[in-house]
C-alpha cells in the first residue's frame, strides 16, 4: 500500500508468525482477528491427532505466535480465547474441536465490527461538523475489520454527510501515516493533509486543530498506554496547546494486570528501517548506531478521555478504568 494492493496466502505459523512481526497484519484489533484465524489454519495441519497430543501442539504453536508482538495485548487476549475452545472440550474429537475453533475466530471478527462501531458513535459525540483532527500512525479499517477506532468516528461522520479535515502525521519510521491513513481517508472522501511527524507542532499552534485522535496498543489500569513511536509527543503538544487528546481503543486493549505504563515491555525493531528501508541507497552511514523503539509510552496525564465500545472514560483512570469492567 498505498500504490498496490496485494493479498497473500498463509498456510504456515511460520508465515502467519512473520506477518505479525513485520507489520504485515498491524493495528491491535486486526492483529486479534488474525491470531484467531491463523490459529485455526495452524491447527489443520493435526487435527487428526488425539486430543492430549493435540492441545499439546496447539499450545506450543499459540506461544510461539504470540512471541511475535508482546506489546500488543489483543494478540494474547485473543489466542487465550482461542486456547480456552480447546481446554474446555477434551470430550471432543480433534477434527470437531477445529470447527469450534473457526467459530470463535468467526465471534471474535462479528465482535469486532460491532465493536468498531459503537466506538466511532462515542467518538463523534465529541466532534462538530466541519472539525479538524490530527492523528498519528494508523487505526483505520485496514487495522480493525469495518471503520477502525481513531479514524472510525471521521468515517462514520463523513457517512452521515458530515465534514472534518484530518491532518495525518506520516508516523516515522515505518510510514502507516503516509502510506495508510491518507490512502484510506482519501478513498472515503475525508479531506486529508499528509505532514512530517515534526510539523505537529506548527499545525496546533497555528489554530488549526479541534481535536487529536490516536488509537493504542496497550493501555495500563492507571490510563497510561502504548502506541506507536512519536504518539507521546503528539500529547505533550496537545497538552501545551490545550487541545484535547483522545485516545480510542477496545476494551480488550486494556490490561488491567499491567499497573503502569512503566511496566509495559516495548519491543526494539530492525536498525535498519532507519537507516536504508525507504531509500534506494542508505541515508545514514552504515555503521551508525540506531535505536528504533516501536512504541512509546503516553502518561495518563495528558490525555483528556479514552474512548472504549463501552463508553467514554474521563479520569480518574485508577478508578474508572475498574467501573469499566464491573
Amino acid at each position: 500500500m498505498p500504490n498496490r494492493t496485494v493479498y497473500k496466502e498463509l498456510k504456515t505459523k511460520e508465515e502467519c508468525w512473520e506477518s505479525i512481526k513485520l507489520l504485515q497484519v498491524r493495528g491491535a484489533p486486526a492483529i486479534g482477528i488474525f491470531a484467531a484465524y491463523a490459529m485455526y489454519v495452524i491447527a489443520q495441519q493435526y487435527a487428526d491427532l488425539p486430543y492430549a497430543k493435540f492441545r499439546e501442539q496447539y499450545r506450543a504453536d499459540s506461544a510461539y505466535l504470540n512471541s511475535s508482538r508482546p506489546t500488543a495485548v489483543n494478540l494474547s487476549w485473543a489466542l487465550k480465547r482461542c486456547e480456552a475452545v480447546v481446554d474446555e472440550h477434551p470430550d471432543l474429537s480433534s477434527r470437531n474441536i477445529l470447527n469450534l475453533l473457526r467459530k470463535e475466530a468467526e465471534t471474535i471478527h462479528e465482535e469486532d465490527i460491532a465493536m468498531c462501531t459503537s466506538i466511532a458513535e462515542y467518538g463523534l459525540s465529541l466532534l462538530k461538523d466541519g472539525d479538524t483532527i490530527l492523528t498519528h500512525c494508523n487505526a483505520g479499517p485496514l487495522a480493525t475489520s469495518r471503520y477502525g477506532t481513531a479514524l472510525g468516528p471521521v468515517l462514520l461522520g463523513t457517512e452521515r454527510g458530515m465534514h472534518f479535515r484530518v491532518f495525518a502525521d506520516e508516523t516515522r519510521p515505518l510510514l502507516q501515516g503516509a502510506r495508510l491513513t491518507s490512502y484510506e481517508l482519501q478513498q472515503a472522501g475525508v479531506d486529508v493533509t499528509l505532514i512530517c511527524d515534526n510539523m505537529a507542532s506548527i499545525v496546533m499552534k497555528n489554530g488549526w486543530i479541534n481535536a487529536v485522535f490516536v488509537g493504542c496498543d496497550r493501555i495500563a489500569a492507571n490510563g497510561d498506554f502504548a502506541n506507536k513511536i512519536g504518539t507521546s509527543g503528539v500529547a505533550i503538544l496537545a497538552k501545551h496547546y490545550g487541545i484535547p487528546f483522545y485516545t480510542l481503543g477496545p476494551s480488550s486493549t486494556i490490561d488491567m494486570n499491567t499497573p503502569t505504563g512503566d511496566d509495559i515491555t516495548i519491543e526494539l525493531r530492525d536498525p535498519d528501517e532507519i537507516r536504508s528501508l525507504w531509500y534506494r541507497e542508505p541515508m545514514a552511514p552504515a555503521a551508525v548506531k540506531c535505536w528504533n523503539p516501536s512504541f512509546d509510552v503516553t502518561d495518563h496525564e495528558l490525555v483528556t478521555a479514552i474512548i472504549t465500545e463501552k463508553g467514554i472514560i474521563y479520569p480518574p483512570f485508577s478508578t474508572n478504568l475498574k467501573k469499566l469492567f464491573n
